[in-house]
């Protein structure tokens, strides 16, 4: 339509080939000029924050002003403190969470922010000693308790609250018929 009012008005081009161009260079130059604000203020970016002490207290990729990708945070001492991904600034994935001595303390899955499938807590000398399926932040499945690497109590849960707890192995294997847990 603005071709045609190019053409039969006669004001900008006296022949159909320099109009088209004009046209072509106004949509090009709208394009550029509603585009460029878009790819300046909207760029992923990699951030580092400091401690005052000047150790780094977190590191990760920021688009729009929210956490994506993957990202570290660190204890003042410089240690790290948890690992993992997020998502539209929510933690998602899989995340590790570490003791302020580098000892694992516990990892887990969240989705979109809240701990879900299964999570493990370790003791202070790094080894497994409960371990939980979550669901909305909530125990919502078995909870298995190890002492000394051994099975010693299971529960299991639904929204948060227990239903039922084994205090042997056998009986609890038995009656859920669960060959791959230990």
């Amino acid at each position: 339509m603005a071709i045609l009012s190019c053409i039969w008005e006669k004001k900008i081009a006296h022949n159909v080939v320099l109009c088209l161009q004009i046209y072509t260079i106004k949509k090009i130059v709208l394009f550029l000029f509603l585009i460029i604000p878009l790819i300046l203020f909207s760029q992923k970016k990699y951030q580092k924050t400091y401690y005052k002490n000047k150790n780094i207290k977190e590191e990760g990729w920021v688009f729009n002003t929210q956490k994506t990708g993957y990202w570290k945070f660190y204890y003042k001492n410089g240690n790290i403190k948890k690992e993992g991904r997020f998502k539209d600034n929510l933690e998602d994935n899989y995340w590790y969470f570490y003791r302020e001595n580098k000892w694992i303390e516990k990892e887990g899955h969240f989705n979109s922010g809240e701990k879900s499938n299964w999570w493990l807590f370790y003791n202070k000398l790094g080894f497994i000693e409960h371990k939980c399926q979550l669901k909305n932040n909530l125990k919502n499945g078995f909870c298995l308790i190890y002492k000394e690497h051994k099975l010693i109590k299971a529960s299991k849960f639904k929204n948060g609250k227990r239903l039922k707890e084994w205090t042997d192995y056998s009986s609890f294997k038995k009656e859920n018929r669960l060959n791959d847990l230990r």
